[in-house]
């Protein structure tokens, strides 16, 4: 019996050492610990062996149990670990490459691009592109802007006011880079200025944070007629070359005289009736849709920066101020501007 016993334990020990897997080293573990197996056998069958014999058998056979178990722990963690690096290896993922299915490369978003087309219209006109802070100075926003104290647009329910500091505001129009840009450079200058503007105001078609485009032009002899020719040209440029132009008087502050400025419908042609004979359900069958406002520059705010070489007895000029998003509703077609802002994927997909 001790013989057959140290033939198990040989033959065990040489086949652990030469198992290649888990599996395999798991296959060794039953046919010679598991309970059919000769082993284990053995070991119940201690008691019918004769007294004399029981020590000497039973010792033999536990140590060879002890070592068998033993060498197959040792053995367990040598393949596990070998298991692991070679799966490690062959399941590496590269995080630099596209997932998969890969996501369709982003775009600019259509006020981005709706900003831009407006940016490359007016450069192409001559004019260069200016930005200004978001966070405003009294003096900038309304004061030299020939707001006077107690305008309605100072008030709380119009402007976003700074509770620590109360003359300084979020901007409620790009306007102030008007007299920010005059104090940096002399006459003539030719800018426009894109960028965020802040109003209490929020309903299907404003919102409290919106993007405004605002045009200035200052120069000698420059007239009303100079401003309906570039504003003629920059419309052309967004609705299509068809359009025309209709101004009508208005009042702002800062420009004398203002105009509301109209261009022709786009869906209608100007007719302000559809194919069908139906009304025009973007003009309202007027034939003429608001676009933005503009007016001859104040000499008031001309006055602030007097110093500056702007002297209103020698040079005059206009400026503009066009809503992006308006711009964007109107081409697109997008009913409510707070899909702009939502951040919706299927709304934004729509536009690639």
């Amino acid at each position: 019996m001790l013989e057959r016993i140290e033939e198990i334990r040989g033959e065990a020990s040489a086949a652990i050492a030469a198992a290649g897997s888990s599996a395999e080293l798991e296959e060794l573990r039953v046919r010679y610990l598991g309970r059919k197996a000769e082993l284990t056998g053995v070991l119940r069958g201690i008691a019918e062996l004769p007294p004399e014999e029981r020590g000497e058998v039973g010792g033999a056979a536990n140590r060879a149990r002890k070592e068998l178990e033993a060498l197959l722990e040792q053995s367990a963690e040598r393949l596990s670990a070998s298991e692991l690096e070679q799966q490690l290896v062959s399941d590496r993922i590269d995080v630099t490459l596209p997932g998969a299915p890969p996501r369709p490369v982003g775009h600019p978003h259509l006020i981005a691009r709706t900003t831009r087309l407006i940016e490359d219209t007016m450069v192409g006109l001559g004019y260069h592109v200016a930005e200004g802070p978001e966070i405003e100075h009294d003096y900038y926003n309304f004061t030299a802007l020939n707001h006077p104290p107690g305008h309605p647009a100072r008030m709380l329910q119009d402007t976003f006011y700074v509770q620590s500091h109360p003359d300084v505001l979020l901007r409620t129009h790009t306007s102030p880079m008007q007299v920010r840009s005059m104090e940096a450079k002399p006459p003539p200058i030719f800018v426009v200025v894109p960028g965020k503007v802040y109003r209490r105001d929020s309903d299907a078609t404003h919102s409290p944070m919106f993007h405004q485009v605002e045009g200035l032009a200052i120069g000698e002899g420059l007239t009303l007629a100079d401003l309906q020719g570039t504003l003629l040209a920059m419309c052309r440029a967004l609705f299509g070359a068809e359009r025309e132009l209709r101004l009508r008087p208005h009042f702002f502050p800062f420009t004398e005289p203002s105009v509301e400025v109209d261009v022709s419908c786009f869906q209608c042609g100007g007719s302000g009736e559809l194919a069908g004979g139906e009304r025009c359900n973007l003009c309202k069958g007027q034939g003429w849709i608001e676009i933005l406002g503009a007016g001859m520059v104040d000499p008031n705010v001309l006055g602030f920066v007097e110093g500056h070489g702007y002297d209103a007895e020698r040079v005059q000029g206009f400026a503009f101020g066009i809503g992006v998003e308006r711009v964007a509703m109107l081409r697109h077609g997008v009913p409510d501007l707070r899909r702009f802002f939502d951040n919706d994927v299927r709304m934004l997909e729509q536009f690639g």
